[in-house]
């Protein structure tokens, strides 16, 4: 063999592995093993075939192949696979997995060996993991001990140890050395690039063989380690956006509760049988609140929280000077949207729209199903605004408070693009407050779901 053909020979081997890294690390039940913190026994076996199957192929191949090429040597990295399942996934995977991809040379060359070597690899990997305090140092490892030199010599001379990467490393060179050693003994019962195949200097040939069995037991364990990160980052991700709608719908409860209780507080002193009807009714919507913790609800219990709370306001405003009209599409009803969302749009409509009009009006509210979206409306014929904003978002100065800006920011939050809300007033004349919504499933109802929908990075 000359050099080119070993080099060639380890670029193939090195590209197998992260072909194969990166085909399963797309895989979503691969990942859920690989990245389990502990795993139960059928689970350790599932992830033991996963990884082993795609290496035994590899082994497959160069048995099966009438003239060696490089390409065909290359793809055989059975020895490598077994150290890797080995500290991925333990004694029991390590040493499972190395019978596994060893099985192709046994069958097919009788290379008894060839098992042997990959058992005892994966046993004494997975070993190491055992004693592996902290898993961050097997996601980190390198065939790169310390980029300087000097830190790693200074840190070892003045208080001498090995660390676990030094002594993972230490094991591979060991396991490769034994390796060639019992290859010159036994050729025909062990796979291995031995000083005879290989170019002179052998020497150089052997460090350079030696580093690409190191660059293809890290080349997976790096790869995995990104999804990893990026599996961390999503959860991150995810988190800060449930977090921010707790946030947000906790300011809304609150905004709305106050209002509520300075109704309550303008009638004790001369209507009390008022008071206590709007007591009750108040009660029965902080049960609701305080019984439901459901991100998202029916369009139809929705209406049923506005109802509440209009029955409220209209005992403050009275019957002529608070009229309520609702078009809803039936088929509408049942469809899934952010709950509290009507109520502080309606409260808007009644706090800036009609509370400063002396004759009152009216809130119409509509619903309905276009283009596969779900359109609501909330419109009353009160004062408007005489500079209103195109999206909610935008309504910070404008009057119209908390409540609506929270709106937008929640559809922003939950559904990106697919969210809008739109504002149209004329001075004098009126609010219209159009939502476009997607029509989520029953089982999309949740923070994680829509997170989960909206994410393009999960395979």
């Amino acid at each position: 063999m000359d050099w080119q053909s070993l080099l060639f020979q380890l670029l193939v081997k090195m590209g197998y592995a992260a072909a194969v890294a990166s085909a399963l690390g797309r895989a979503r039940e691969f990942k859920k093993l690989l990245f389990a913190e502990r795993r139960s026994r059928r689970n350790n076996i599932l992830f033991t075939l996963f990884t082993s199957i795609p290496f035994a192929l590899g082994v497959y191949i160069r048995c099966r192949a009438k003239y060696l090429q490089a390409a065909d040597m290359g793809v055989d990295m059975g020895f490598e696979a077994s150290i890797l399942i080995g500290v991925m996934g333990g004694r029991a995977a390590g040493t499972l997995g190395g019978a596994i991809v060893a099985l192709p040379a046994l069958l097919f060359h009788g290379e008894y060996l060839t098992l042997a070597v990959n058992v005892v690899a994966g046993l004494l990997a997975g070993s190491l993991r055992h004693f592996c305090r902290n898993e961050e140092e097997i996601w980190t490892f390198s065939p790169f001990l310390d980029m300087s030199v000097y830190r790693w010599l200074k840190r070892n001379l003045r208080h001498p140890r090995i660390d676990w990467q030094t002594a993972f490393f230490l094991i591979i060179v060991a396991l490769q050395a034994a390796r060639v050693e019992l290859q010159i003994a036994s050729p025909k019962r062990l796979f291995a690039l031995g000083p005879s195949d290989l170019p002179t200097p052998v020497p150089l040939a052997l460090m350079l063989v030696l580093a690409g069995v190191i660059a293809t037991v890290s080349i997976p364990i790096k790869i995995w380690n990104l999804a990893r990160i990026e599996m961390k980052l999503e959860d991150q991700e995810r988190l800060l956006l449930e977090s921010r709608l707790d946030a947000l719908q906790s300011q809304i409860n609150p905004h709305f509760l106050f209002n509520t209780l300075n109704t309550i507080q303008s009638l004790v002193r001369f209507d009390q049988d008022r008071a206590r009807e709007l007591i009750v009714k108040l009660s029965k919507i902080l049960r609701r609140l305080l019984g439901k913790h459901d991100e998202f609800v029916q369009l139809r219990e929705e209406i049923e929280f506005v109802d509440d709370y209009l029955d409220i306001e209209v005992v403050r405003f009275g019957r002529d000077k608070l009229r309520v009209y609702k078009h809803l599409n039936p088929d509408t009803l049942d469809v899934v949207i952010p709950a509290m969302l009507l109520q502080p749009l309606v409260e808007n409509s009644i706090k800036h729209g009609l509370a400063p009009k002396v004759d009152g009006g009216s809130i119409t509210i509509r619903s309905r199903l276009q283009e596969g979206k779900l359109m609501i409306q909330v419109e009353d014929d009160g004062v408007g605004m005489s500079a209103p904003p195109a999206v909610a978002a935008q309504a910070g100065g404008s009057g119209r408070g908390i409540g609506m800006i929270n709106v937008a920011e929640r559809l922003h939050v939950l559904f990106g693009d697919d969210g809008k809300m739109t504002v149209r007033s004329r001075d004098g004349q009126g609010t219209l407050v159009m939502l476009e919504l997607p029509i989520l499933q029953q089982d999309e109802s949740d923070a994680a779901a829509v997170y989960a929908a909206r994410s393009s990075t999960r395979s």
